[in-house]
């Protein structure tokens, strides 16, 4: 049976190739967006923004709150999953 399975499944090799370079770009960016420097790296950027200018107070917090919402997430969640769930609950 291992022999007719590894021959049939032969064909979804390359599927499964992309799957796993999928998984491990995945787990690269889940680690870059629940890093300590990447959020201090955020945080700092929108506080030069607001002492420049560029953006109001208001969007300062909000850009804040976006960035802790990021953290709280559990690692694997795709972007906007949580905000999705609660806008179609609010509509």
């Amino acid at each position: 049976m291992g022999l007719i399975t590894g021959i049939l499944g032969l064909p979804l090799l390359p599927v499964r190739g992309v799957v796993a370079v999928a998984e491990v770009i995945r787990d690269q960016v889940d680690q870059e967006m629940h890093s300590p420097g990447a959020v201090r790296r955020d945080l700092e950027t929108l506080a030069g923004q607001r002492e420049a200018g560029e953006i109001s107070a208001a969007e300062e917090t909000e850009g804040q709150q976006q960035i802790l919402d990021r953290m709280s997430k559990p690692r694997g969640e795709p972007p906007g999953k949580a905000e999705g769930g609660a806008q179609e609950n609010g509509e």
